[in-house]
């Protein structure tokens, strides 16, 4: 189905839908008790692909601002972060040379969870993050944060201070900036001549063939793969010179970068762009299946938890993440189906899941009142959490991974 639009990072006008999820409250906008009664704001999410540069978008762009101004995601209450963290700077500071003289720059530094690891070793570094009440945490673990939207204009300020950086990190924050040309632009100003940029985020290839579609959301606008950005930051200076790919997530891809003419692409990067071109990602027969394959899930889940319900089972959740929104919404599940979601953060304790309006009550209110099934709505962390939850397990409760098809864990 051809629309009209405009991609965000060529300007092509035109764009091809590939998935539509319906009308989404924001996933991160975790209610309180008193405001139940007032509409919630809710918005289309729908996915396109640009056929002239590829890169996969959401059309309908909610202001930053009001996503992120204040938050309720901490990276620290989770293990898998924080360990996934420790071994990335210990990675960086080897593989770059970082010491003393050197100045790190995280971009999204959420509450510091990372870079508290290179001021711990010594290495001066500073977080930027727009959200205030996150950046005050970073902030009194002595972490230097700079409370803004990052993009050209804040580091040119930046740079003009001399806080240019020789390694600009940037973990699950690209894909949630709009403006994508003004973000590549601000990484080319802030960036050091010798410097490298590392940047994470999910990789649509694993999206789509995990059919891991709650993981789209409002405050992802894109999609990537590595075709599309060889060209978008060639556009500005930038080259592109190593690519791995990571299990976190859901599959994530690393990149590296360098100012154009101070890195070699590795022949890793040469691998996955021929690897993505056999795939056909550059061709509309490999996401023409994803809509099918979603429309799937959803049935197979709602008949799973309603025939349970009629079973007479008490069904639960696990984890109030910002997918967990997108799969409840998206597959019309309340509480006539799921009595509370229990998450470990204390940001969230109260609160109720978007759209839905299911109760979010601490972690350990799953072994207290024991439902016989748990929906695992963060099952990228799902490793973790069994582990956490062992006592859950031990005493005959089951989880249910909803993704990529409905699964009970015996």
């Amino acid at each position: 189905m051809k629309q009209s639009f405009t991609c965000r990072a060529c300007g092509c006008s035109r764009g091809e839908l590939i998935l539509d999820l319906g009308i989404q409250p924001l996933a991160n906008n975790l209610p309180e008790p008193e405001q139940l009664a007032n509409a919630e704001p809710k918005f289309p999410l729908q996915l396109f692909v640009c056929p002239e540069c590829w890169l996969t978008q959401i059309t309908h762009t909610v202001p930053p601002v009001s996503l992120f101004s204040e938050y309720v995601y901490f990276s620290s209450f989770s293990e898998t972060m924080l360990a996934h963290a420790r071994a990335a700077v210990e990675r960086y500071r080897r593989d770059f040379g970082l010491g003393k003289t050197s100045r790190v720059a995280e971009i999204a530094s959420n509450d510091g969870y990372l870079l508290r690891n290179f001021a711990g070793a010594g290495i001066p570094c500073y977080g930027i993050e727009p959200a205030a009440n996150v950046a005050r945490a970073a902030q009194e673990k002595g972490i230097e944060t700079v409370i803004d939207f990052f993009g050209k204009k804040l580091a040119e300020r930046l740079a003009d201070t001399g806080k240019q950086a020789d390694l600009i990190l940037g973990n699950n924050v690209f894909a949630h900036a709009p403006d994508i040309n003004d973000f590549v632009a601000g990484l080319k100003t802030l960036l050091s001549p010798g410097g490298r940029i590392v940047l994470e985020f999910p990789y649509i290839v694993d999206l789509i063939t995990r059919n891991e579609f709650d993981t789209i959301y409002h405050e992802h606008v894109f999609y990537f793969a590595l075709t599309p950005l060889i060209a978008l930051f060639r556009r500005h200076g930038l080259e592109i010179v190593n690519v791995e790919q990571l299990p976190i997530h859901g599959g994530s891809l690393r990149i590296v970068a360098s100012h154009a003419g101070k890195g070699t692409a590795s022949d890793a990067v040469r691998e996955l762009l021929n690897a993505e071109k056999k795939m056909g990602l550059d061709g509309m027969e490999f996401y023409e299946a994803f809509t099918t394959r979603v429309r799937e899930t959803k049935r197979q889940l709602v008949d799973l938890l309603a025939r349970l319900r009629d079973e007479g089972k008490r069904i639960a959740a696990y984890g109030a993440a910002a997918k967990g929104s997108t799969l409840l919404n998206y597959c019309g599940l309340g509480r006539d189906l799921i009595e509370f979601v229990a998450d470990r953060s204390p940001h969230k304790k109260g609160r109720y899941m978007p759209g839905a309006h299911v109760p979010i009550v601490p972690a350990d209110e799953l072994v207290k009142r024991m439902p016989d099934y748990a929906l695992l709505l963060s099952w990228n962390f799902a490793t973790e959490i069994l582990r956490q939850q062992a006592e859950y397990t031990r005493r005959g409760g089951k989880f249910i991974i909803p993704i990529p098809t409905p699964e009970v864990l015996q």
